[in-house]
């Protein structure tokens, strides 16, 4: 196998319901041992395309290619992929052995390479000793692990998953996060996984597609979207972020000088945008964690609240104009009192501009 090649490709894919489009246009290469998530709010295509890579729905147009082969047509069942669904679809009424050995008797597999296969599963899962249990014998983690184990035992060349931790309980669901994502580093599979959680997508992935209204406004590492979001909607719907209307008033190299809506100015980098010119309308985003306070220049405004969250406080202020900012400060240092004043500040490397 050409390891160069991408595990795979997704060409222009479209898919309409009538006159809704679920799916715009989306091309996305996945690199072979990938784990790519599709994030976004309900609605956005996300699971529309997870659903049309593994072939259970079929594009309007477009081509899915898995490893350089178009798979347009070609069934489920012969896609060497596999699926795991949000409800898990686990048989109650078979042992956890017989559910992770369904596939490999489906392929009519030796009864004894089945029996190896099902046994290294089971160790690999931390499940060993638990095979002769039945599925309602064991635990919703458990169970989520079964799917997992049931889905990797055919080897596929790529795993899809569609909000497998989703009826988890929110403990459950961060050790099932680690846990998870070392399995696919020891199986070294290709991963393609769907969630609307943007803390699991940024933990578990090596890139993120951030989906909106069928499409994907941006596909790169989670820190990347987390630090240099390229729209608005990437800036507010990933992590917490203050959008700052404003306009380029000045450029000098990488550093732009935005007027805001308010009548402040404040200096930005430009991270590439070398298109941004003076007078374009542009929206600066900066995250709460990035804003200090204290010193004599910046934005002043009012603390509004308060409330402390454990390793951090969280701060609303008001400005002169009503609008509000969030802010957030590490335990341990001072909060502002209610209605106390504040100067707002942040590096120009912190205010990422957005068109």
């Amino acid at each position: 196998m050409n390891n160069s090649q991408p595990a795979i490709e997704i060409d222009q894919v479209r898919k309409n319901y009538g006159a809704v489009t679920a799916v715009d246009g989306v091309s996305l290469a996945v690199k072979e041992g990938e784990f790519v998530t599709l994030l976004g709010p309900s609605g956005c295509g996300k699971s529309t395309l997870l659903r049309m890579v593994a072939g259970f729905i079929d594009p309007t147009s477009g081509d899915i290619r898995l490893h350089g082969q178009s798979v347009i047509g070609v069934p489920p069942y012969r896609r060497n992929t596999s699926m795991v669904f949000q409800d898990y679809a686990l048989f109650p009424h078979r042992t956890v052995a017989q559910n992770l050995g369904f596939g490999l008797r489906m392929r009519k597999m030796p009864k004894l390479e089945i029996s190896k296969r099902v046994a290294s599963m089971l160790e690999l899962l931390g499940l060993s000793g638990m095979g002769y249990r039945r599925i309602g014998e064991i635990s919703g983690g458990q169970q989520q692990r079964v799917a997992l184990g049931r889905a990797l035992v055919v080897e596929p060349a790529v795993l899809l998953l569609d909000e497998p931790l989703g009826a988890l309980d929110f403990k459950l669901r961060k050790q099932m996060q680690s846990e998870l994502k070392a399995i696919q580093r020891r199986v070294g599979i290709t991963f393609i996984y769907v969630t609307h959680d943007q803390e699991e997508a940024l933990t578990m992935s090596d890139r993120v597609a951030v989906m909106n209204a069928g499409r994907i406004e941006q596909c790169d590492s989670p820190e990347q979207i987390y630090r240099r979001p390229r729209s608005s909607f990437v800036a507010d719907f990933v992590g917490e972020a203050n959008l700052l209307d404003g306009r380029v008033v000045a450029r000098n190299g990488k550093l732009a000088k935005i007027e805001t809506s308010s009548g402040e100015f404040f200096t930005a980098e430009l991270h590439g945008k070398a298109s941004m010119a003076v007078g374009d309308a542009v929206r600066l985003v900066i995250r709460p964690e990035s804003i200090s306070l204290g010193g004599e220049t910046g934005l002043h405004a009012t603390v509004e609240e308060a409330m402390f969250s454990g390793a951090t406080a969280k701060l609303t202020l008001r400005l002169g104009d009503g609008s509000r900012m969030a802010v957030s400060i590490p335990a341990g240092q001072a909060v502002p009192a209610k209605g106390s004043s504040a100067c707002l500040s942040w590096s120009p490397d912190d205010a990422v501009i957005v068109p």
